[in-house]
């Protein structure tokens, strides 16, 4: 097994995460998934910052200028994003995920919610497939049944989650 010995420390994160605007930056990278331009990101950041789509143009160049002259250079030196100068390019690169772990809301246990629901779909399908290949107790039960159980769960999940997360997503709600 290999462990990466290159991973963000946490003040660089936080750091990097103290600012709204490189934040913004951030969820707008992440929410395209490939590589954007200033231009486009600029866009993006400005509307999530106004509200409006499309943003103010003045809003728009402010937001282009302070990427360009501070946010961008400062997240390629952390290793956060790949910037190209020239095609006026970026995406995500490696670092991207050091900072995303510390962006990822928590589940009551104190785990991330996505390794809840992964932890959830992996005991799914192992009792359905334990279910379908006659382990004794478990295929005692229909493999359709363990289904809907696991459904379920999936479903109560869902639900504790928006409930837990009931304020953000009630704001993000009156926003749009």
């Amino acid at each position: 097994m290999k462990f990466r010995t290159n991973v963000l420390p946490a003040e660089q994160v936080y750091a990097i995460l103290a600012n709204e605007r490189r934040r913004h930056a951030l969820d707008g990278l992440r929410s395209t998934g490939g590589t954007v331009t200033v231009n486009e990101l600029s866009t993006l950041v400005a509307g999530r910052e106004t509200g409006e789509s499309p943003p103010p143009t003045r809003c728009r160049e402010s937001v282009y200028t302070s990427l360009v002259q501070t946010h961008l250079p400062k997240l390629a030196d952390a290793g956060v994003i790949a910037y190209d100068r020239e095609s006026q390019t970026i995406e995500l690169s490696k670092g991207a995920r050091d900072v995303g772990l510390y962006t990822e809301i928590l589940a009551p246990g104190g785990a991330t919610w996505s390794e809840l629901y992964r932890a959830l779909g992996l005991a799914s399908l192992l009792v359905v497939l334990a279910a379908l290949l006659d382990v004794p107790i478990v295929s005692a039960v229909d493999p359709v049944l363990w289904t809907s159980l696991a459904l379920g769960v999936f479903a109560a999940a869902s639900s504790a989650q928006l409930w837990v997360n009931r304020l953000s997503v009630l704001r993000q709600l009156r926003l749009r």
